[in-house]
């Protein structure tokens, strides 16, 4: 396939037959919308998702700025509305932590500031001193990059202020501690966000990027197009990155949840998320082991039944469900129907003939639906029977009988498993058979 820049370079050499070539004129416009579009409407979206963050900061710092001014009576109240605006801007879900981080900060530059002014003065050189010195004075205290930026920026301001005003230390620490507070009570009092929506928004490009890469590894296997399985698994990859977003904004949902009283009925909603949490990670994980050997099946040749793209699509349905479910804060039923059919699909498969890469597809179905059942709030002992129980309803189905010597269905190791030579190892000694799906599971206390 085409690079990138190759696509360019043929654009170039071919640019002037574009006038009389309509299609690709239309390709390039096509790919030029595709480019563009999406930029601005993700653009957009992230605007509309944030709105909340700067209506929170602009009435943070106004307020913090009109309490200083007017009754404290500071003539320069310059260091509020910084923290005020420097506490929200914080990760959500630590606000708080940064709040006194922000305060150990102000105090760390101000003390700095305010002693090597008294012995050197103001000047450039003094300025960048102050400033390297609060720098590895807070790092060697154990700063983290909060209390290190701040400490910083307030030596840095202290300088420049300094020739305007002076005795302002300590009116200083108080301004950093106002807006710090100003800025918790807007964030928890006046103007919280909805806990479960901003949850909901973070995990929505995770999970539906785990559907809809399921939904491609199912038609690559019903198509048997071995590279746009390989697609697939290059897209579930960001789907880690997404991961990270999810607990950050778990901790911001949890924080909010249980100190903003305007938001304490969405604690219930929120449980389930936190909960499901661990388990969608878990099924992140297995399902990029599912569709990286969908791929060496693929390649491998390996038969292909009819009903183990069908489980996969299933497992994909499963996923988004529990995605609309989990948003709307519902009983997550129509997640454990359709997982427990892409096992019952996925055990039909097994039983039809799958090879060694197919039953390793086979597994992980299992495991990925697992996983889903646990995200939505059932137990793990439960969750292996059901799962049991499907796989077992799924080979009763195959329309396939347990060939001649070969174990039955109701055998514990290798039901139904098709007769395969042993590979052979360097030296010509037979390898050792590969554990069966149903082996692994009970060995290491998977269903």
């Amino acid at each position: 396939m085409a690079s990138k820049r190759d696509k360019a370079a043929d654009w170039h050499r071919n640019g002037l037959n574009l006038a009389t070539d309509p299609r690709r004129l239309a390709e390039l416009l096509a790919e030029l919308r595709s480019r563009s579009v999406p930029t601005l409407r993700d653009r957009w979206n992230r605007v509309r998702y944030n709105l909340v963050l700067a209506l929170q900061a602009g009435l943070a710092a106004g307020l913090s700025w009109v309490i200083v001014t007017s009754w404290l009576k500071n003539p320069d109240p310059v260091f509020a509305p910084i923290a005020a605006v420097g506490t929200l801007a914080a990760s959500v879900g630590q606000r708080f932590r940064r709040t006194v981080e922000l305060i150990i900060g102000v105090t760390v530059g101000i003390a700095i500031g305010e002693v090597f002014i008294l012995l050197f003065g103001i000047g450039g050189w003094q300025l960048a001193g102050i400033v390297t010195l609060a720098v590895m004075i807070t790092i060697f205290l154990g700063g983290g990059p909060a209390v290190v930026i701040q400490a910083a920026v307030t030596a840095l301001l202290l300088v420049a202020l300094t020739p305007k005003s002076s005795n302002l230390a300590f009116p200083r620490v108080v301004d950093a501690l106002v807006g710090g507070v100003v800025a918790l009570i807007v964030a928890w009092l006046l103007l919280p966000f909805n806990p479960l929506r901003v949850v909901d928004r973070a995990a929505r490009p995770a999970l539906n990027t785990l559907a809809n890469e399921l939904s491609v590894t199912a038609a690559a296997l019903s198509d048997r197009d071995p590279e746009r399985a390989q697609k697939a698994l290059d897209q579930v990859q960001q789907v880690e990155h997404h991961m990270q977003g999810l607990q950050e904004a778990l901790e911001g949902g949890r924080e909010t949840a249980t100190l903003a009283p305007v938001r304490w009925r969405r604690r219930g909603a929120l449980s389930q998320y936190v909960e499901s949490a661990q388990y969608i990670e878990h099924a992140v994980a297995n399902s990029g082991t599912l569709i990286r050997r969908t791929v060496t099946a693929l390649e491998d040749d390996e038969p292909v039944p009819p009903s183990l793209p069908s489980a996969v699509a299933q497992l994909s349905d499963a996923v988004r469900s529990l995605l609309q479910e989990l948003g709307a804060g519902l009983e997550p039923e129509a997640t454990r129907e359709r997982a427990l059919r892409a096992v019952s699909e996925a055990g039909q498969a097994y039983a039809d003939g799958v090879g060694f890469s197919g039953s390793v597809v086979v597994a992980q179905i299992r495991t990925t639906a697992s996983d889903l059942l646990r995200a939505t709030g059932i137990e793990r002992v439960e969750a292996n029977r059901l799962v049991r129980r499907a796989v077992e309803t799924g080979k009763e189905h195959s329309p396939r009988t347990s060939p001649v010597g070969q174990p039955s269905a109701e055998s514990d190791a290798g039901a139904n498993a098709p007769d395969r030579p042993a590979p052979e190892r360097a030296g010509g000694r037979p390898a050792e058979q590969p554990e069966q799906p149903e082996q692994a599971d009970e060995r290491l206390g998977r269903p």
